[in-house]
């Protein structure tokens, strides 16, 4: 179920199950209004898709469609493209009924439905004997963490054997492809349990947590997620390229578990900000500096890895740049306060514009985005706090507009920050101005830090001789 970059290995890796080919939007590009026009640009859909399986583009397409960035039309287009590598005919033929307004469907669909009708029902038949088993509470119960085991005594009392395992992989393949994501699911962990061919199991593996994710079953998708990444980064990986590309591919199907689990906005940090990982964003996608960048700022607890973070979107403006990793570069970088105040406001849009950022939340009569609202409350003190480094005396009316709010707007939220103690300062009313109350680093602080730096540093440093060891002994 791995997709097919078009970046690092164009060629077909044996573990493929379905491939994605880039997302071609085809026709007319023109946009109704020049808002649409500008998000458009920012859209990534067009880079994130060759790194996904084909079913996980969908959803996508869904939300581009519901936020009208591209034509009716196109989207439409674009499903059917995408549609006619799968097994989802039903679907294909009602986006057909839509896109030209008619009841009627070409005869190549209704005799592509009856192909994969009568597959489904061959495959069916070859894995029925298998699947009888797994139904079987009390057969089941017979199994062992042995795969040997259970591969002999399904043999010997069943007259299961390894033609029949194959048929139910290529019956959880083809279910999958139907749309059929539960029953594929099942099956795909049912194979894995007696399968001993890696490459497959690998692969298995990888539509396991396709089906989870396109069911948003997200703890279940995270522990795959999870599994599949301790294969990857494990030394017995099949190269440094592969692996690779594996590790690409895994950061964009974790965008869909990152920004719809609980803990995701902290998890995402843990896995990108790896070295390994970090170093795959810069060489090959650099474009997931977004959600990155966007992780950062939303987090509740500011980590250490920022500062570090920030020197990465330095280096790869050159390769990738939006207006969240702007706004960053602005306060962080250029100390550029009207700059950020405007790129704050690009931001909003490109949230809102975002399928994976742009979430909506209804609430009775209402919708909101929460993540849009967490980023500009947080970017607000993200400039706030810059400035006042930089500055003892502030005037009330320039930080409202620096925080792009008005007088009354800017004084409460100041006032808020003071009495919850995110702010060592006093509001002179007669002068309307804040005044930044001094603030000395603590010498053992700074003592702390520079330690636990130095610490990291020496761990990745003794990890990479182990690893270049290691390496020479293996050659």
């Amino acid at each position: 179920m791995l997709p097919q970059s078009s970046h690092i290995n164009p060629k077909k890796n044996p573990n493929l199950i379905s491939l994605s080919s880039p997302l071609q939007f085809t026709g007319d590009m023109n946009i109704s209004t020049t808002t649409r026009a500008t998000m458009a640009t920012y859209d990534l859909t067009p880079r994130i898709a060759p790194n996904l399986d084909r079913h996980l583009v969908f959803p996508l397409l869904e939300f581009l469609q519901e936020r009208q960035l591209y034509p009716e039309e196109q989207i439409f287009k674009s499903k059917i493209e995408l549609l006619n590598k799968t097994n989802m005919v039903d679907y294909a033929m009602d986006i057909h009924k839509s896109l030209y307004h008619t009841e009627d469907v070409p005869q190549d669909m209704v005799e592509r439905r009856a192909e994969v009708v009568a597959r489904l029902k061959a495959l069916e038949e070859g894995a029925a004997p298998l699947v009888a088993f797994l139904q079987n509470a009390n057969s089941v119960q017979e199994l062992r963490a042995d795969k040997q085991y259970n591969l002999q005594m399904l043999n010997d009392r069943y007259q299961i054997g390894p033609k029949q395992i194959e048929a139910l992989y290529q019956y959880a393949k083809f279910q999958f492809e139907c749309g059929n994501y539960s029953g594929a699911a099942d099956y795909l962990y049912q194979y894995r349990a007696l399968c001993t061919n890696s490459e497959r199991s690998l692969s298995a593996l990888w539509g396991k947590l396709a089906a989870e994710i396109l069911m948003q079953n997200w703890d279940s998708a995270l522990e795959e997620l999870n599994r599949l990444k301790e294969i990857i980064d494990s030394k017995s990986f099949s190269s440094p390229l592969n692996q690779m590309q594996s590790r690409v591919w895994l950061m964009h199907w974790s965008l869909f578990i990152f920004f719809n689990h609980d803990n995701g906005r902290t998890q995402i940090i843990d896995l990108f900000n790896q070295d390994k990982y970090l170093n795959a964003i810069q060489t090959n996608a650099p474009h997931l500096l977004r959600y990155l960048s966007t992780a950062f700022i939303v987090n509740k607890r500011r980590r250490p890895q920022f500062k570090d973070f920030i020197k990465v979107v330095q280096q790869e403006q050159h390769s990738y740049k939006d207006p969240i990793t702007e706004f960053l570069a602005c306060v962080y970088v250029n100390y550029d306060f009207d700059g950020a105040q405007k790129k704050m406001r690009e931001c909003e849009e490109v949230i809102l514009n975002d399928p994976f950022l742009g979430k909506q939340i209804e609430d009775g009569n209402f919708s909101t985005v929460p993540l849009r609202d967490e980023f500009l409350e947080n970017a607000r003190l993200f400039i706030f706090e810059t400035y006042c480094r930089i500055h003892q005396r502030i005037d009330m009316g320039v930080l409202a507009e620096k925080l792009n709010l008005n007088y009354e707007e800017a004084e409460r939220w100041i006032v808020n920050l003071i009495r919850n103690s995110k702010l060592d300062a006093k509001i002179d009313s007669k002068l309307e101005t804040v005044i930044m109350e001094p603030n000395y680093p603590n010498v053992y602080e700074q003592l702390i830090d520079h330690t636990k730096a130095l610490s990291g540093r020496t761990y990745k440093l003794v990890s990479q001789l182990l690893d270049h060891v290691q390496a020479q002994a293996t050659r």
